[in-house]
């Protein structure tokens, strides 16, 4: 029981961007580099790349968001396209018909008007 079994940061343990600045000065180990400096350049690192996180998780959502979208207007164009086919199977045939009947009318209108001005001229 005497073990602590919270979460927070023992007094005694120093915080991620100290222990990484420390890191990184035992490594470079250059005589310019100050502790100080370190920890805030290891500070600003680790904010920086928590923030690319968020971005890349943002990006993610946005890219799943636009992937539906894409979908949905894909299932509609596929719906009206589906519509036109019915629509155009429906009018097709009356097409054949209109222009069958539509050449008979022009036939007989012009055989009427054939007559008629053929009598006018020959009077």
């Amino acid at each position: 029981m005497d073990t602590p079994t919270s979460a927070a940061p023992d007094e005694k343990t120093p915080p991620p961007e100290l222990a990484l600045a420390t890191q990184l000065s035992k490594e470079k180990s250059s005589p310019s580099g100050s502790p100080e400096i370190t920890a805030a350049v290891a500070r600003l690192t680790s904010n920086s790349i928590d923030e690319l996180h968020k971005l890349v998780s943002e990006l993610q959502k946005m890219q799943e968001f636009l992937k539906s979208e894409v979908d949905n207007v894909q299932r509609q164009i596929d719906s009206a396209v589906a519509g036109i086919n019915i629509i155009v199977e429906t009018i097709g045939p009356w097409k054949s018909i209109a222009a069958g009947s539509s050449s008979t009318r022009n036939a007989r209108a012009g055989g009427l008007a054939t007559t008629i001005e053929q009598r006018i001229r020959g009077g």
